[in-house]
């Protein structure tokens, strides 16, 4: 017969709530990601005046239109966007991010795949770019996150900063998991052997 457990020994309180402190990475918030994003307007610009513009200053096809499409904007869009990609995937930092001490994250804190920035900085960002007021829901979604973030499940935090939140967890108290464990693992099974004659076992005969 399984062993009987005595309900009456149970814990009036078998879990057990406490609180404990965390700790994570600060988001960053709006005002320090739009100079970061100034910065790098600043950077882009560079780049673009001593790479492209000259080339196409000097060959003159600054002006010229392919199927409504300019050349010389087309070579900066490249610049712009490649320039977040790549930056991004090798330090998780644009030079205006570095200079303020701030990076890109994945939400489950797993480095970041080009698969994740090619989504953040290239798709998601194009969208942020052509709709500019998008960057303005930076200040008021939960951890700050930017249209670009939530399509790549990224997040912006400050590097070497923590903040501190309560978090609770429940415990199951010592006394009812032993006694969980009886009933799992040490329950006993009826043998039918043990009571019962064996049908291919002679009777017993009595004179």
């Amino acid at each position: 017969m399984s062993e009987a457990i005595d309900v009456r020994t149970l814990s009036p309180e078998p879990i057990q709530v406490k609180k404990v402190m965390d700790y994570h990475l600060k988001s960053a918030g709006f005002w320090i990601r739009f100079w970061a994003y100034m910065i790098d307007l600043i950077v882009i610009s560079s780049l673009t005046a001593i790479t492209v513009k000259p080339l196409f200053f000097f060959t003159g096809w600054e002006d010229i239109k392919i199927m409504y499409l300019a050349p010389y904007g087309f070579a900066t869009g490249i610049i712009f966007y490649s320039y977040f990609v790549i930056m991004t995937k090798i330090w998780g930092q644009t030079v205006g991010k570095m200079a303020l001490g701030i990076r890109v994250i994945s939400e489950n804190e797993q480095p970041l795949t080009w698969g994740t920035v090619l989504f953040r900085e290239w798709i998601g960002r194009f969208i942020s770019v052509t709709i500019k007021l998008l960057y303005i829901i930076v200040a008021f979604t939960p951890k700050h996150k930017a249209i670009h973030d939530y399509i790549a499940d990224t997040k912006v935090v400050h590097e070497g900063t923590f903040e501190k939140t309560e978090k609770v967890i429940t415990i199951e108290t010592t006394e009812n998991q032993k006694l969980r464990e009886n009933m799992e693992n040490k329950s006993i099974t009826r043998d039918p052997n043990d009571d019962e004659p064996s049908q291919l076992q002679e009777p017993e005969r009595f004179e």
